[in-house]
């Protein structure tokens, strides 16, 4: 199986290119310019009508959006690569930070970098942002106190999880803040940066 990845430097499409890095899958890379707004043209809306990144099409056609389904059918179609624990308990524990993440903090980013879409009044857009940021780094601390591994996520060790929170936590213009705030999640940031098969994929997306 041979997959395309639409996706942009630096976006939600940078988790799923480090997963496929990391379980050898063939893929190629559509830039989809964020910047200017490509992902909401005419063109795109035929492949994910949600008109957001990432999107993922198989060799045979079939269209995958939403980063955790994605995730999940990645996971579930490659099972020998062991991307959540086999340990039922460890497994239940990955995909409760898994479905944390995507539910309660991915969501901000949009509010974040968009916040005009959430505000009738454009004198409110400032407040909108920083109350948004706000929300993101009490999230965020909810995770770094559930850290029990060192340096992953888990007791047991890597898992897709650990890549998931990665590229999250990189988003908000939060540099200055997490090095104090969440040490733990800084240093699975690094161990998944670090991993044989992801670090390209880390380099071009955040340097």
């Amino acid at each position: 199986m041979t997959y395309t990845l639409y996706g942009d430097k630096g976006s939600g499409s940078s988790i799923i290119e480090a997963t496929l890095a990391e379980i050898g899958a063939e893929f190629s890379f559509k830039d989809i310019d964020l910047g200017a707004d490509e992902q909401r043209g005419a063109a795109y809306a035929k492949i994910n009508p949600q008109r957001k990144l990432p999107s993922l099409v198989t060799s045979e056609g079939e269209v995958l959006t939403e980063s955790t389904a994605i995730l999940l059918t990645l996971m579930e179609r490659n099972p020998d690569h062991a991307l959540l624990p086999a340990d039922p308990r460890e497994r239940a524990q990955a995909l409760r930070w898994l479905m944390y993440v995507a539910a309660e903090l991915y969501p901000v980013i949009e509010i974040n970098d968009y916040p005009e879409r959430f505000t009738p009044n454009s004198s409110c857009v400032d407040g909108v942002r920083e109350r948004a940021k706000e929300i993101w780094r009490e999230r965020w601390l909810i995770v770094e106190g559930n850290v029990a591994g060192k340096p992953w996520l888990l007791e047991s060790g890597f898992c897709v999880t650990d890549i998931y929170i990665a590229v999250v936590s990189r988003w908000a213009q939060q540099g200055d803040w997490r090095p104090e705030n969440i040490p733990r999640i800084e240093a699975l940031t690094a161990a998944v940066a670090s991993r044989p098969a992801i670090a390209p994929v880390w380099a071009r997306h955040f340097g």
